[in-house]
């Protein structure tokens, strides 16, 4: 589990593509010193399994479902990358529960200043939509975010400047593809519905 606040970002040293899967070598001495081999770490919001750990590298391996479904298969030589690991039951959550689980991913279709804020308005995945509130949570390349508006599968977000300064959103674009993971809350009350173990009028009311 994760809370969606960037510890620190990672760059993109190396990277071993295969036919099905990549494995992908990460510069971060903030996070290598305590880190040990078999930690999860959120990458772009992605949790992946430490395989080799250096003084200030360490190695993730992705398979083809991981590839497909986040937009690490884009990375390249160089990229930042923002990086979080799993939080401590001791800690206070700052952010919202965050799983690491990539539901999909999206596009930034807008981005303009507004004030000292950056105003970002992303296109999410159409089968997404339903899980998306205003003033929600929303996880967007792992950063814990809040829904500042939102229309059918649009939505915007407000990025202050020290997010700005401590993640990829700093140089995030028009066009940029960004990982997606809604609050995991909105998809158990689904599921729940679905199963019938929570009747729709209750729910509803």
């Amino acid at each position: 589990m994760f809370t969606g606040i960037i510890e620190t970002q990672g760059t993109i040293e190396t990277i071993d593509r295969t036919e099905t899967d990549m494995t992908v070598s990460i510069e971060a001495p903030e996070i290598t010193g305590d880190t040990n081999i078999g930690a999860s770490i959120a990458v772009n919001g992605t949790c992946l399994t430490v395989v080799t750990m250096g003084a200030s590298q360490f190695t993730v391996q992705l398979v083809q479902e991981t590839i497909e479904r986040t937009n690490l298969g884009l990375l390249a030589i160089g990229d930042a990358v923002n990086l979080e690991r799993t939080m401590k039951l001791s800690d206070r959550i700052d952010g919202h529960i965050v799983q690491g689980h990539v539901d999909g991913v999206g596009r930034i279709s807008g981005r303009e200043n507004r004030g000292n804020s950056i105003w970002y308005t992303i296109e999410i995945p159409v089968h997404l939509s339903p899980y998306l509130i205003e003033k929600g949570s929303i996880a967007i390349d792992g950063i814990s975010l809040t829904i500042a508006d939102l229309a059918d599968n649009m939505c915007a977000v407000a990025i202050i400047p020290h997010t700005a300064e401590i993640t990829t959103f700093g140089t995030r674009k028009t066009g940029d593809s960004v990982n997606i993971e809604v609050d995991m809350i909105s998809k158990y009350v689904e599921s729940l519905l679905r199963a019938g173990r929570i009747p729709s009028d209750h729910a509803a009311g």
